[in-house]
């Protein structure tokens, strides 16, 4: 039986639907304060008969840092998709990301290892990956040195990829995927969804730094195939196109048909305004809503090559293009 983690979010809710399209049943992971419901919506944006695959999914209530529970959750599991992770660029949340992200995995990677589980996919970040000076592009290949200037987010992904290699060493089969920005429908309110709703509300800045965007879609199908696959025990960076958020934004808007964002933010005022929200955030005790990575990702321009996954398996990636088209279709029918 194959098990999901992060199953109410925007990889795993995805995940869990094209999955039931060729399994019976899919056991997925979820925590008390999880939104099901958000699962149900996304089930939406693809099918009108969301009860018949949703009902065939057989939630399991656990923490990945409840050992008891997690053991619960492994009974008659033989292929595992770990999607689960906290993501945040605020410094507080530090501690918190170590112990989902790192322990968390840990945990997982541990069950896997007593259960004997056939094969293990986790889902990782481009966040891990470095920039070689030499080389033009980034792809699979690029270790870190060190952590500096690395958000706390790339340094407890980059944890747990570790952790998942030890899986490796452990006679457990395992694939690591590195997708680039996921855009994809649903979870309008958090994450990279979210960049729609705020284009649609009139977000009126944007930056020209450069990154790489896959679609959900995409990120899913992959998995599944690397999963059916002999392939094992290697890493994939999916990134269907590099684009800079002048662009993401503008091709949002206009898919949207609402007024293109039309202050740049210079690298200057970015610098600025992180620190003007750092102060902010600490004399009103909140979280910032603009950090010292977030700026600087928005401003950095970098290059991802998903030639290694094409070589290997017959992969056409969807055009950024038309994912937005899709996405801004269903944000307006919600």
């Amino acid at each position: 039986m194959i098990l999901v983690t992060g199953g109410t979010g925007l990889v795993g809710s995805h995940l869990l639907y094209h999955l039931l399209l060729k399994n019976d049943s899919v056991k997925a992971i979820h925590q008390s304060t999880s939104d099901l419901l958000a699962v149900k919506k996304v089930f939406s944006y693809y099918t009108s008969d969301v009860d018949t695959l949703y009902n065939r999914i057989v939630w399991v209530e656990a923490d990945l840092n409840d050992i008891p529970e997690l053991e619960i959750a492994f009974k008659d599991i033989t292929h595992v998709y770990h999607c689960a992770a906290f993501i945040s660029f605020d410094p507080k949340d530090y501690k918190k990301m170590r112990k989902i992200n790192i322990d968390g995995t840990a945990n997982i990677v541990n069950q896997c290892i007593l259960k004997s589980v056939n094969k293990l996919c986790f889902v990782s970040s481009i966040a891990t990956l470095e920039k070689d000076i030499k080389k033009d592009v980034i792809d699979e290949s690029e270790n870190w040195e060190n952590t500096k200037d690395k958000s706390g987010y790339a340094i407890t992904k980059y944890g747990a990829e570790k952790e998942i290699w030890r899986a490796s060493q452990e006679n457990v089969d395992m694939v690591i995927v590195n997708p680039g920005v996921i855009l994809g429908s649903g979870f309008w309110n958090k994450g990279s969804s979210s960049l729609f709703s705020k284009v649609k509300n009139g977000f009126p800045f944007y930056t020209e730094g450069v990154t790489g965007f896959v679609d959900v879609i995409d990120v899913v199908q992959i998995m599944q195939k690397l999963m059916l696959s002999e392939i094992k025990n290697e890493r994939f960076v999916l990134v269907s196109e590099n684009i800079s958020y002048k662009d993401l934004f503008f091709q949002i808007a206009d898919a949207l048909k609402v007024k293109r964002p039309a202050l740049r933010v210079s690298k200057t005022w970015s610098e600025i305004i992180w620190r003007f929200d750092k102060v902010k955030s600490t004399i009103f005790r909140s979280s910032p809503v603009i950090t010292k990575y977030s700026s600087r990702s928005s401003q950095s321009k970098k290059i991802y090559s998903s030639n290694k996954i094409q070589s290997v398996l017959d992969v056409t990636f969807i055009k950024i293009t038309k994912t937005i088209q899709r996405v801004s279709k269903d944000l307006i029918s919600k």
